[in-house]
């Protein structure tokens, strides 16, 4: 299986990383809506040396909360009153106290033992690493043919738009360092966040690598993806930040600004 990755900057993000600590620690943020017989699946198989587990939950109706304490006595439990995953991820990403976070879905469709991957990319010098079902040897028994062409036609228009070389827009399994999400200054609400950070992240001049995750099946229930609904969620996104002014510089400006 191959990594993708393209050069921008020299990974100032990871270099301030290696500086910190030998072995930086890593959050795991996990946001959750009626996900309790998936956390079963989940939450045994996570990585030992994970330094911390965050579920922000939002409004379950089920045990969730419950089952995942029952798993994982020493997760954190952030309860979101507001709806989106997009506000539960940026929920998690405010709580953890990880040198490194890692965001994955609740439904048992990623791989728990693929973070080493993501984190051991990030330690040799990437700043923002994002999982891919197209590249080579992987795949998805989950993603209809509806949603892929979707995702191709997106995955097309970012690189025309923004660069890159993205081959698998819309996937909700990344790493970064915490360092780096001042810089995304997100504030999607929903599905589409995920393509706001991967925007964000070559408009920021980040150190990006994609890396091969295979996506199973959801475990339980049904998701609560739409695929019309979302999909213009994506699109419109794509556009706005195609004429958004950043607040923060990108790594290069903020290089020459030191240096000056």
């Amino acid at each position: 299986m191959n990594s993708t990755l393209w050069p921008t900057m020299d990974g100032q993000h990871s270099s301030r990383g290696h500086l910190s600590k030998a072995s930086p620690s890593v959050s795991v943020i996990i946001p959750t809506l009626n996900e309790a017989e998936n956390l079963r699946h989940l939450l045994p198989h996570l990585p030992s040396w994970i330094h911390e587990v965050v579920i922000v939950d939002g409004r379950s109706t089920d045990d969730t909360v419950s089952v995942a304490l029952e798993l994982l006595p020493s997760a954190r439990i952030v309860l979101e009153p507001r709806k989106g995953k997009g506000v539960a991820l940026r929920s998690g990403f405010a709580a953890a106290t990880g040198d490194i976070i890692v965001m994955m879905d609740a439904d048992g469709s990623m791989n728990p033992a693929e973070i080493g991957l993501f984190v051991r990319h990030l330690r040799a010098g990437a700043d923002f690493t994002k999982g891919s079902r197209f590249l080579q040897g992987v795949g998805s028994s989950d993603i209809s043919p509806l949603r892929r062409l979707g995702n191709l036609g997106f995955t097309v228009l970012v690189r025309i738009l923004f660069g890159g070389r993205y081959s698998d827009l819309c996937y909700g399994y990344a790493a970064f360092w915490k360092s780096v999400v001042p810089v995304l200054e997100l504030d999607a609400e929903g599905f589409e966040i995920e393509t706001q950070m991967n925007i964000r992240a070559l408009r920021a001049k980040l150190k990006i690598i994609e890396v091969p995750s295979f996506e199973f099946d959801r475990r339980h229930g049904v998701s609560n993806l739409r695929t019309f609904p979302d999909g213009w969620r994506v699109l419109t996104t794509i556009f706005r930040e195609l004429v958004r002014r950043p607040q923060v510089a990108p790594a290069s400006k903020r290089e020459r600004t030191v240096e000056s």
